[in-house]
């Protein structure tokens, strides 16, 4: 998927690859929602270049100018052999919240970690325990407390999904509009590519909501209002506290140093994540810039440093080159002037990267230890 800097636009488009019927152009600029649409000569032209491409055996993935991207994706198997192309269209409806959160700025990094985005209640062991005894009465395995697209607690069925659906759940769930309840069919893309299941979601509290992932059964009239109330009606002061933590991610009163504008951290075995540009008010740069330059710096040191995935090296030639990987980089965005330009830095720790976002007046010197107290602080809640 491609991005473009502020004031760009980006256009998703599908197309059936034999046919070259498109399926849906979903358009965004500066991040958000745009209603500028492809001409249908200009699909048509891209069309053209994909199929003269695709005889040549090159694959036409993106299109650019200097203000616009347009990207083209075919779906597995053209979307399991298309027979009704416009009943194919009006299906995919369906997923056009969580396309247009895709190209949007999200306060999300799931799409770009792949884990899981998370956040920590203050009272989390009760909201776990109230969680499986739900998930028992429900008869599901599969459940989570989603706030704002960010997971607050799972039962461990619901952590065993594979990826990429247990990113893609909670991040739907927090792009779609408000409702008290649905009954939402969903396709797994690794567990279930064909077979839909259902994805039931109950609104506890505003942004905060219950989801289901089960069968044929329970009936929705089964869980609301009755089961819902029994169990999460004595809950409504812990379930409040959670309101916060869509930007937040962190309890409040967590303690974090003054310089620390944003931060995200990864279990990279879990695959999960906490991401916040908001951990202590407001403070320049502004929330968006926070997030683009965490995400940047992110592809950076993922890219040309730590590699993407943790484990032991089992070749004696694998194992000096892993001794010879960096714990630790830093880097410095703006005037190189003294008490000027964010500093962002990266730590490693085992299964645990951490990169902090930090104002222009902590000192380079001291940006190691400052990330290595703060992943020690935060190791014992993810």
């Amino acid at each position: 998927m491609g991005e473009e800097g502020t004031g760009g636009t980006v256009h998703l488009l599908c197309l059936a690859a034999s046919s070259g019927v498109p399926l849906f152009c979903r358009s965004s600029r500066g991040g958000a929602p745009a209603r500028q649409q492809l001409p249908f000569s200009v699909i048509g032209s891209l069309n053209g270049v994909h199929m003269f491409g695709q005889n040549l055996e090159v694959q036409l993935s993106s299109a650019r100018t200097e203000n616009t991207t347009v990207v083209l994706l075919v779906g597995l198997e053209e979307l399991t052999n298309i027979r009704n192309v416009e009943r194919l269209k009006k299906d995919l409806r369906a997923s056009y919240c969580l396309i247009d959160s895709f190209l949007g700025d999200s306060e999300l990094i799931g799409d770009l970690t792949q884990c899981v985005d998370c956040v920590i209640p203050p009272e989390g062991t009760l909201l776990q325990e109230a969680l499986s005894g739900f998930a028992e009465a429900a008869d599901t395995a599969f459940v989570s407390l989603v706030v704002s697209g960010r997971v607050v607690a799972a039962t461990e069925g619901w952590w065993r999904l594979g990826m990429p659906e247990a990113v893609l759940l909670p991040w739907l769930v927090g792009s779609l509009p408000p409702q008290t309840a649905r009954d939402y069919p969903v396709y797994l893309p690794h567990g279930s590519p064909t077979i839909p299941h259902r994805l039931l979601m109950l609104t506890l509290l505003p942004s905060l909501e219950l989801c289901l992932l089960c069968g044929p059964s329970p009936p929705l009239s089964q869980l609301y209002p009755q089961l819902l109330e029994r169990w999460w009606q004595p809950l409504l002061d812990p379930l409040r506290a959670c309101l916060p933590l869509g930007p937040r991610a962190l309890p409040s009163g967590f303690p974090l140093h003054t310089d620390i504008l944003g931060l995200l951290l990864l279990h990279l075995e879990l695959k999960r994540c906490l991401f916040t540009v908001e951990p202590l008010g407001n403070k320049e740069p502004s929330p968006e810039q926070r997030r683009r330059l965490l995400r940047n710096f992110y592809t950076l040191v993922t890219s040309t440093h730590f590699p993407p995935e943790p484990g032991s090296p089992e070749k004696t030639e694998d194992a000096f080159h892993q001794a010879q990987l960096p714990r630790a980089c830093y880097l410095v965005v703006g005037t190189e002037e003294p008490g000027s330009g964010v500093r962002l830095v990266a730590l490693q720790l085992g299964l645990r990267r951490l990169l902090l976002l930090l104002s222009p007046q902590s000192p380079t010197h001291g940006l190691r230890s400052l990330a290595t107290h703060t992943l020690h602080a935060l190791t014992p809640l993810l």
